[in-house]
């Protein structure tokens, strides 16, 4: 007889197949218990014998339905007939690391058992009490805490509620070779913001320089600000920003900004970076659905790197316009449309400029001459700047465009002056930093070529300074034969 306080127990804990067990047989006997028919009959009907009949009715009106499905057995998926002792050795043996095969370990169990006297399990045995371990056992013993965490931990992801409540930030360098300013192919490192409630993308910059807090600080100025683009309206100031531990996260500028603008900055777990999933699925739908079929693409066979940065950049801009308006599979709508739901107004900065004070961290100090601000070798001119002759001022500057700087009088804007030479076009620092460098080399070679050409022809010499080295020719020195007093 089944005890009252099995039967409690297993009421709750049935599972689908137990209860199909239990509704079947009831069926069976439902006839007899609704007095529609004699248990003879139903026994005939359903081809089972009267004392099976019997029983099932005398469980049922002792502890109920549950009672009807097939008690599973205590001691279900183990081994009946070796010591739990053994057992665990088993599994110890295979939880070293690093791990042996079934086969050693089957044959070091053999040994133990033979020198003690005693039977030793079959290699079957030895095999179905290694599989049975979890995974998540074999993977914290073989494989450490780490790669455990990343792969068993249970994680809290963090689901914002509303537009600008949570945005992530994170760099990936991308699986693509671009022609930097030397013609050379070279990897780009893209930087991205992240709308955690719309699934988009508010921010990029790309460039060829690694993640650093000028990076950050022109990024969070593109996320913010809005975009001359239409189509692209995810802009405004974040509650919260989420990134990683990376130096230009952390650095005292980024902090500074986030609490002027009063966001609140948050990071992940140092060497957990978890809860970030979003952004790093951006990163690979940017793999899969365009930067595969470009040419450059790290992961193909003939990497042929063909696109410039400013051709890339075009690329990448016309795929984050239409990334935002396309449908995400997990909110059942676009970002931009889930951005704007409710008529969503995002908090603004008052104006750029007050923006750029504090984003754009590259700044010096300059005095305005009669014609114009001097940086980097250019002149900027503004009408603005004749009534400030002599005073001095800070400039600021995007390092990815120089065709023009803002310039601040004592800490208030003053104007954006623009270089007249550089002004129909959009030139980078690292560019003219580069043409600067390599017309600095040959001027050098051709200044080392005429200088060995001079030494040649002259027949001087130079010293390790570049100095000529004034040689004194001496007379030979001539032996005279000794004459004896004889020969004379």
């Amino acid at each position: 007889m089944i005890p009252r306080d099995d039967i409690q127990r297993q009421i709750g804990t049935l599972t689908q197949a137990q209860r199909n067990q239990a509704f079947y047989k009831y069926k069976i006997i439902q006839p007899y218990l609704q007095q529609q028919d004699t248990l003879v009959a139903v026994c005939k009907k359903s081809n089972i014998s009267l004392r099976t009949a019997k029983s099932w009715v005398s469980i049922y009106h002792k502890y109920g339905l549950a009672a009807l499905s097939r008690k599973t057995r205590v001691d279900k998926g183990k081994t009946r007939y070796i010591s739990s002792e053994l057992v665990e050795l088993i599994e110890g043996i295979y939880l070293q690391s690093p791990h042996l095969s079934y086969a050693v370990i089957f044959r070091q169990i053999k040994n133990y058992q033979e020198e003690k006297g005693l039977k030793y399990p079959k290699y079957r045995t030895v095999c179905n009490i290694l599989s049975k371990i979890p995974k998540s056992i074999l993977t914290l013993a073989h494989q450490g805490t780490k790669s455990y965490s990343e792969k068993f931990d249970l994680l809290y992801r963090r689901e914002a509620q509303r537009p600008n409540e949570i945005w992530q930030a994170d760099h990936a360098k991308l699986d693509m070779m671009l022609l930097n300013q030397m013609g050379k192919a070279q990897r780009p490192w893209l930087t991205i913001i992240f709308d955690d409630y719309s699934r988009g993308v508010a921010g990029y910059e790309l460039s060829f320089t690694a993640p650093s807090a000028m990076k950050t600080a022109l990024c969070l100025r593109m996320a913010i600000w809005r975009k001359k683009d239409p189509l692209w309206t995810i802009c405004g100031i974040p509650e919260i920003l989420y990134t990683d531990h990376g130096s230009d996260f952390t650095s005292l500028h980024t902090e500074q900004v986030c609490i002027d603008l009063k966001i609140n900055l948050i990071f992940s777990t140092i060497g957990k970076p978890r809860g970030r999933g979003k952004i790093e699925r951006f990163f690979l739908t940017l793999n899969q659905l365009i930067l595969c079929e470009l040419p450059g693409y790290t992961k193909n066979k003939d990497i042929n790197a063909k696109l410039t940065l400013k051709d890339f950049d075009i690329l990448l801009k016309n795929f984050i316009t239409e990334y935002n308006q396309r449908e995400h599979s997990q909110t059942g709508s676009s970002p931009k449309q889930r951005w704007e739901k409710n008529g969503f107004l995002p908090n603004m900065p008052e104006t750029i400029e007050k923006l750029d004070l504090l984003l754009l961290t590259i700044c010096k100090p300059r005095k305005i001459m009669r014609d114009g601000i001097h940086f980097q070798g250019l002149r900027y001119l503004d009408p603005i700047l004749a009534d400030y002759v002599g005073e001095s001022v800070t400039i600021r500057y995007d390092p990815s465009d120089i065709t023009s700087i803002r310039v601040f009088y004592k800490e208030n804007f003053l104007c954006q002056p623009v270089c007249q030479i550089l002004s129909d076009q959009s030139i980078g620092l690292k560019e003219i930093q580069a043409a600067r460098l390599t017309r600095k080399r040959l001027l050098h070679k051709r200044i080392k070529n005429r200088l060995s050409l001079v030494d040649a022809l002259l027949n001087k010499t130079r010293n390790h300074k570049g100095e000529y080295i004034t040689t004194i020719e001496l007379p030979l020195k001539t032996n005279k034969l000794k004459m004896y007093e004889a020969d004379t």
